[in-house]
């Protein structure tokens, strides 16, 4: 039984976002694999929703003319794995969300949903996180252009105002041109199961292939949102490909993080992770791109 006060239903976008003025603290009901949980354990009980699941105009993904990708919110898991310019541009995002659940929740639950969650565990958030994206919010006020890197304060609380829904996720070309990257999950189990610890890395190489033109790291369950690691990118950025790059990456790493223990893993073990997986995720990113480390 879901204990909920008013469904508003939008037909359009338009329609949402006079909704979500009129009534600021209704809850936004996309995907629902989450809100739906949430209200049948009586956690949500007696809110008000506002559906937009119907909202064919916030699905979709396309390349602008400036070549920058924008994945629309209500995208699906499965939407975002199998789309051609994810598959070409951006593999790793892919990827990344393949692991989610299992197949019935990929089909259900959206990117933009697990964005605005705010949980430091959202296997998309590191991957987006390390291609600098960037959020279209829009109220009945217009639109308001945000970098990934700003939106989330805590766990849970992002920088979602309370008459605003989020409409794209831009991935600009100069983030995702020749860049090659790597996700890498660590879970109790390998299926159906939330990350321990998750890592995401992006290199961009020189044209011999020999040392590193830019990289991107970011990490998920790391601290109480999901981070970037700007200890370890500056360390990496120009270097050669070989043994003390990755030994700079996994020290960086640590200088940024912050974990916590929990019933899943200790503090240290979630440092050991973070140090191992940056390594790892080096690596095969590195590898992706056509270079190798030199030892």
């Amino acid at each position: 039984m879901y204990d909920f006060n008013t469904l508003y239903e939008a037909k359009t976008v338009k329609e949402a976002l006079i909704l979500r003025n009129e009534h600021p603290e209704a809850l936004i009901l996309a995907g629902g694999s989450d809100i739906l949980i949430k209200l049948h354990e009586g956690k949500l009980s007696g809110c008000d929703l506002i559906n937009i699941f119907g909202l064919d105009q916030l699905r979709g993904i396309t390349m602008e003319p400036d070549g920058s990708i924008i994945i629309r919110p209500l995208c699906s898991f499965t939407d975002v794995a199998t789309h051609p310019l994810i598959l070409e541009h951006i593999p790793v995002l892919g990827e990344a969300v393949n692991q989610i659940g299992g197949p019935q929740i990929r089909n259900i639950g959206t990117i933009g949903g697990n964005i605005c969650n705010g949980v430091t565990s959202a296997d998309s958030a590191s991957t987006l996180k390390a291609y600098d994206a960037s959020l279209e919010l829009t109220s009945v006020d217009g639109i308001r252009i945000l970098p990934y890197a700003e939106f989330n304060f805590g766990p849970g609380k992002v920088d979602l105002k309370q008459n605003e829904i989020l409409t794209g996720i831009r991935i600009s070309k100069e983030s995702w041109e020749h860049t090659y990257g790597h996700y890498i999950k660590y879970a109790m189990r390998k299926a159906m199961d939330i990350a321990t610890l998750g890592c995401s890395v992006n290199v961009r190489l020189s044209d011999d292939k020999n040392t590193i033109d830019r990289f991107r790291i970011a990490f998920g369950v790391a601290a109480p949102t999901p981070i970037r690691s700007v200890t370890a990118e500056a360390s990496a950025n120009g270097h050669a490909l070989d043994d003390e790059l990755l030994h700079m990456v996994g020290e960086g790493s640590l200088v940024d993080v912050m974990p916590r223990s929990s019933w899943r893993a200790s503090k240290e073990f979630r440092l050991h992770l973070v140090k191992e997986l940056a390594r790892r995720a080096t690596i095969a990113a590195i590898e992706k791109a056509g270079g190798k480390i030199n030892g």
